[in-house]
C-alpha cells in the first residue's frame, strides 16, 4: 500500500529554537509526515518516535514535535 492510500499520519516539526532549524540546514519551516495503515499503529509511533534513542547519547531526546494527523 502506498503512501497516498494510507490515512492515519504524524505531522513532525521542530522548535524554531532547534540547532537544526537554522536556515543553511533544515530550515524554520522543515517538516515531515509519516503515514499508517491504522489508528493503532499510528499511535504506537506516536509513542516511540520522540523516545530515547537506543543509539543517542544518554538524557539526550529528539527536540521534535509531533501531532497525529488523518486525511
Amino acid at each position: 500500500m502506498t503512501d497516498k492510500n494510507k490515512r492515519y499520519g504524524i505531522r513532525i516539526t521542530m522548535p524554531g529554537n532547534d540547532p537544526l532549524a537554522m536556515p543553511h540546514l533544515l530550515g524554520e519551516d522543515w517538516e515531515s509526515f509519516r503515514w499508517y495503515e491504522t489508528e493503532e499503529e499510528r499511535n504506537r509511533a506516536l509513542e516511540d518516535i520522540p523516545r530515547e534513542h537506543q543509539f543517542s547519547r544518554s538524557g539526550d531526546r529528539p527536540s521534535i514535535h509531533c501531532e497525529p494527523v488523518d486525511r
